[in-house]
């Protein structure tokens, strides 16, 4: 018998994916119909047929009542995040958080947030940084702490970079990724200089008591095996008037965000009155994610 013919597995060919489907990139094909529409281009009542339909996909496979919803930008808003580095300890508990809240994997472990520890005699010194450090207690005498995340560049390289238009970025500033377009190619791993994008080698291992039933289309709803997540500033909470999870389970403050066009907004203030900086500036990916020393 001849394998189905997907969309997915069609683009994989077309964009010369064999490397991707030898190792596990294209591998599970039968996720997504081979007519369905990029997200950006679904009417509604197809998009609301979808919702519907993973909702009773997720709410069985969980055995919990699972909503997947698709809020959208709203106007007159552009996210930005700020992060104070002469605050943040190093203590990991935003990566946890964030794992929980987003319905990462726990085997094989993926982590949207990795938190680096420097050397303050070295500075920012991403070369000598150790991402594994484990010590009794934190911090660690002379040394500080930078959590990398996706940084929503405004001139993003993974966009660029996506053969099949399957990551973009939305009108509030984030970049998102359209799980069912995704060929697994790998092509926005290579293209982001700041490691943000995380590719699914197994079907992400979510513990049924575990799983946040809370989930967006475009964010944290449930992954499959052969596509590349990130982080997403939490969509399915701030669209809803919420902190990204990461800035509530902060136990010292260090994590700001709001509303880049607010001139009232905390956000807008440190950039305004402090001195920021963003990573890999030389690159011009113009990242809405800011470090600055409080």
């Amino acid at each position: 018998m001849k394998p189905e013919l997907t969309r997915r597995t069609f683009l994989c060919t077309l964009a010369g994916c064999a490397a991707a489907a030898a190792t596990g990139g294209c591998g599970d094909i039968t996720h997504t119909s081979f007519f369905r529409d990029n997200f950006r281009d679904l009417e509604k009542e197809e998009l609301q047929q979808i919702l519907a339909e993973l909702e009773r996909e997720h709410s069985k496979t969980y055995g919990k009542q699972v909503t997947v919803g698709a809020a959208q930008a709203q106007p007159g808003v552009e996210f930005g995040y700020a992060l104070d580095l002469s605050r943040c300890v190093g203590c990991r508990r935003c990566v946890y958080g964030c794992v929980e809240e987003n319905n990462q994997s726990r085997d094989p472990q993926i982590h949207w947030i990795r938190v680096l520890e420097m050397e303050q005699e070295k500075g920012i010194d991403f070369h000598h940084a150790d991402a594994y450090y484990d010590p009794e207690t934190v911090p660690e005498a002379g040394k500080f702490y930078v959590p990398v995340a996706c940084q929503q560049c405004r001139n993003a390289p993974c966009v660029k970079s996506c053969p099949v238009g399957a990551t973009w970025q939305e009108d509030d500033g984030i970049v998102v990724i359209d799980y069912d377009w995704c060929i697994g190619c790998r092509c926005c791993m290579s293209a982001c200089p700041y490691g943000a994008r995380h590719f699914n080698w197994a079907t992400p291992d979510v513990p049924a008591e575990e799983m946040n039933p809370d989930t967006h289309i475009l964010g944290n709803r449930p992954r499959m095996k052969g596509v590349v997540e990130k982080c997403t500033f939490c969509v399915h909470r701030v669209r809803e008037g919420k902190y990204p999870r990461c800035v509530e389970v902060c136990p010292v403050g260090a994590r700001k965000f709001g509303n880049l066009l607010d001139p009232q907004s905390e956000v807008r203030q440190i950039l305004e009155h402090k001195r920021v900086v963003t990573l890999k500036s030389e690159l011009n990916t113009r990242p809405r994610f800011y470090y600055f020393f409080g």
